[in-house]
């Protein structure tokens, strides 16, 4: 009787924690296995980007806002496009009476999170762009937390910490191979242009759960693309005409600006879907593997160094990525609405039965007497 209480004990400690022990059929499922390869494809997105960009200031060509504003172009005529045609609530203009402030805020954490962080390479180096901008992930929870409502277990604080874990073996990659790039100029201002960054992304993403789980992907990605065309076609009028006006066009640029703007277009497209089936924290946990993906395309493009931290890197945040998804987060919702509860999960089924055990065992003694 004493082992069976202990068991009950130990299993209820784990739930809570959300530690237990699954069966390895009841984590390694479908869902996960789409989930992990869905945030890999949007971290090879971004690695089109990063070779891209790189390509780019390697040819004296340094306009972050221009290429900014062909993504949100791209987007505006897509997807704002799709908005006009719509009748009623969804219609583009029943929505700016009624949310545009919303929206705005959304677009300009989005536009100025993008330049915050590429002017921080004019600032400060490398290394401290790759740490700091993993404070996207922690502002990311807290926002979700408070905003959201969603609440997290200890395995999922686990599987973050696993992540950053990575992410340090990255670093120290870097550093081994002699690629801490970027300035001293003034390494205050640059660090905290990243801190701003992931500030704002983190606002951003968190705009956008909300708005593909409870509205819809289409009217996200219109109104981003409406706000976004305009915030940065402003600041490219006012901030990058001389740097514009110095591009020296070939074909060669062109098409480098064409792989930019279409992978930066298909990871916006794409990473709603992927949100929409896991959070925006378990998204920027398997966008961590980007810089990985630009290393190993680097070894062959740009002649980097190889060192086996990398390798190493790339499994153990691809781990932390795994630990996150396979423990579900939950959602608070008020207690007084039943209706609005969420479904029960396996541990909160496990909760039930312990609970229903423990009422038929005092009813059971209660009829002895």
């Amino acid at each position: 009787m004493e082992r069976r209480e202990e068991e009950r004990r130990c299993g209820k400690w784990r739930v809570a924690c959300g530690l237990y022990s699954y069966n390895l059929r009841d984590v390694f499922t479908w869902h996960l296995l789409k989930t992990v390869l869905m945030g890999q494809v949007l971290s090879l997105l971004i690695c089109g980007t990063a070779v891209s960009c790189q390509y780019l200031a390697d040819a004296g060509v340094e306009t972050p806002m221009l290429q900014s504003f062909l993504n949100y172009a791209l987007l505006l005529l897509v997807y704002t496009t799709i908005l006009l045609t719509r009748k009623g609530e969804r219609n583009i203009l029943h929505i700016l009476k009624t949310k545009w402030w919303k929206y705005f805020v959304m677009g300009l954490a989005d536009v100025e999170a993008n330049y915050a962080v590429v002017k921080a390479y004019q600032y400060t180096t490398l290394t401290s762009i790759q740490l700091l901008d993993c404070f996207v992930i922690p502002v990311l929870m807290l926002l979700s937390w408070f905003l959201l409502k969603t609440r997290y277990r200890l395995v999922h604080f686990v599987a973050v910490s696993v992540c950053l874990l990575g992410v340090g073996a990255m670093v120290g990659a870097d550093i081994q191979a002699g690629r801490d790039q970027g300035s001293t100029r003034d390494v205050v201002l640059g660090d905290g242009l990243v801190l701003v960054s992931a500030v704002l992304y983190a606002v951003s993403n968190v705009c956008q759960e909300h708005t593909v789980k409870n509205l819809s992907r289409i009217e996200f990605l219109g109104m981003m693309g409406l706000f976004g065309t305009l915030i940065s076609g402003i600041q490219l009028v006012v901030l990058e005409i001389p740097a514009v006006g110095a591009i020296k066009w070939d074909l060669r640029i062109s098409a480098l600006f064409a792989v930019y703007a279409l992978c930066m277009y298909a990871l916006y497209s794409f990473m709603p879907v992927v949100v929409k089936m896991t959070s925006a924290t378990a998204v920027n946990l398997s966008l961590l593997t980007a810089d990985l993906f630009s290393l190993f395309c680097g070894l062959f493009l740009f002649h980097y160094k190889f060192s086996l931290l990398y390798i190493i890197s790339f499994v153990v945040i691809t781990v932390g990525f795994i630990m996150f998804n396979a423990a579900p987060t939950y959602t608070a919702l008020p207690e007084d609405d039943p209706a609005d509860q969420p479904a029960e999960s396996p541990s909160d089924q496990l909760l039930a039965s312990d609970t229903d055990s423990e009422r038929n065992e005092t009813i059971t003694a209660v009829a002895a007497l």
